[in-house]
């Protein structure tokens, strides 16, 4: 496939949505949905996570957090491996950050975590679930300028891509007008049109995923006959579309987002990450919605 390369970059680049939307989010709860063009599959996720700032003295925080993740992958078209207990698959992540402030309105954050990511078909836990991540960043957040803006910078690396070197980090938001802002960067871009004190719209591109590890290997026929061991399963989504946040509290949104996929990559992938089978490619309708607790 000729995305393949592409999709790979960015999923990988998708371990950074928890230390660029985690920044000033401290609570999620969503949900999310879209079925699969030409075909009966469909996907459905569940999502939470929360992150609690201790501080420790004046400026200076730790930061622990815990996410949850349930993702139901109906799948319905024919396949050259066996789908018993590949519809349900389950993540666990625990963080724990620490950051303080620099000169010159920088700020130092670093993070390291653990994934326990599978389909669990065995009913406990095996130590290819296990994953771990970390991270450093530098924010420069200017919140009370005549134009707000924010850079976070910074570089990331995780086990589950399988490469011996850290991912860039690199974001950028800026409130250029009293009712338009735009960020730049990765997995999120967008433009903002604020309507009033209470409801805000966008346009967006933006990218999703999951990983988990399959606990009971499938075998699995590829394209030129022979058979593969699948290790683990991975979907990359890039998708653009609109969204509506309306505040409820000064911390508290909610927010409904709804696009179509420009790239849609669901995939078995061996241990050492090949892909051996596309379980389907083709473009979709997208929707997202839920609520959020953020500084």
């Amino acid at each position: 496939m000729r995305f393949k390369p592409f999709l790979f970059f960015f999923f990988l680049l998708l371990y950074t949505v928890t230390i660029t939307a985690q920044i000033t989010d401290l609570a999620r709860l969503e949900y999310t949905y879209f079925p699969q063009s030409d075909s009966d599959n469909s996907f459905r996720r569940f999502r939470v996570f929360a992150n609690v700032p201790l501080e420790l003295k004046e400026g200076v925080y730790l930061v622990p957090g815990v996410e949850y993740r349930n993702v139901n992958l109906k799948y319905k078209d024919q396949a050259p491996f066996d789908i018993t207990n590949l519809d349900r698959f389950q993540s666990f992540r625990a963080t724990l950050g620490y950051t303080f402030p620099m000169k010159n309105d920088w700020r130092f954050g670093a993070t390291v975590g653990a994934i326990v990511a599978s389909n669990f078909s065995k009913d406990n836990f095996e130590s290819d679930d296990l994953l771990y991540t970390g991270a450093v960043y530098f924010i420069k957040s200017r919140k009370d300028a005549v134009k707000p803006n924010r850079l976070i910078l910074g570089l990331q690396y995780s086990t589950t891509a399988g490469r011996p070197f850290p991912l860039p980090i690199v974001n950028y938001f800026r409130r250029f007008d009293t009712n338009w802002s735009y960020t730049l960067g990765v997995p999120k871009t967008n433009l903002k049109y604020y309507i009033g004190d209470k409801s805000i719209l966008q346009s967006f591109v933006t990218l999703d995923g999951f990983f988990a590890n399959l606990q009971e290997n499938r075998p699995t026929v590829v394209s030129d006959g022979t058979t593969k061991n699948a290790d683990n399963i991975s979907m990359t989504v890039v998708l653009a579309g609109l969204g509506y946040e309306y505040k409820i509290t000064d911390h508290l949104f909610y927010y409904i987002y709804a696009g179509y996929t420009l790239a849609n990559d669901i995939r078995l992938r061996d241990d050492n990450q090949d892909d051996i089978f596309t379980v389907n490619d083709a473009n979709t309708f997208y929707a997202r919605s839920g609520i959020k607790f953020k500084i």
